[in-house]
């Protein structure tokens, strides 16, 4: 079983506050999330952030392929870090930790996602060329729509 790990940093130029605010509300992942993936939350996305919430989406990742998503937020420590897990998906496995923590002049926001790709061999075969790629395009537009809606990051 290969598990991998996809982990990115971004500073951002916000206080935690206003960071956490938008980040750990689910109504705004939709914004973060490329177009084409017809990004649509069914239910859970009604409240704020806690543990054991159930969101629905649906989302269509390759191929133009509808699937359903169920994720639970499994762990939530206000202003500091937040945990979703796949509880029914396109993954075997997918694990991801969001982290915020104030920097000089705004905050960093760094994420950890471990998944697992399904289909053992074939899936492990189709990584490199498909599902790595594809994640990797997917956080990097997010980097850019945080940088578009909050600015650009300098350097103190």
């Amino acid at each position: 079983m290969k598990v991998y790990t996809l982990h990115t940093k971004q500073n951002l130029p916000i206080s935690i506050e206003e960071a956490w605010e938008f980040l750990s509300d689910p109504k705004n992942l939709k914004t973060i999330t490329p177009e084409y993936m017809g990004f649509k939350t069914l239910s859970g996305d009604d409240r704020p952030m806690f543990a054991g919430q159930i969101i629905q989406y649906i989302v269509t990742p390759v191929f133009n392929i509808p699937m359903k998503w169920v994720t639970e937020i499994t762990h939530v420590v206000d202003k500091k870090y937040f945990v979703d897990e796949q509880r029914f998906g396109p993954y075997a496995l997918w694990h991801h930790k969001h982290f915020l923590q104030e920097i000089p002049g705004g905050v960093e926001m760094e994420d950890i996602v471990d998944y697992k790709i399904p289909l053992g061999i074939i899936g492990q075969m189709v990584h490199p060329f498909l599902v790595k790629p594809k994640l990797n395009e997917i956080f990097n537009y997010r980097r850019k729509k945080l940088i578009e809606l909050f600015g650009e990051f300098k350097t103190v």
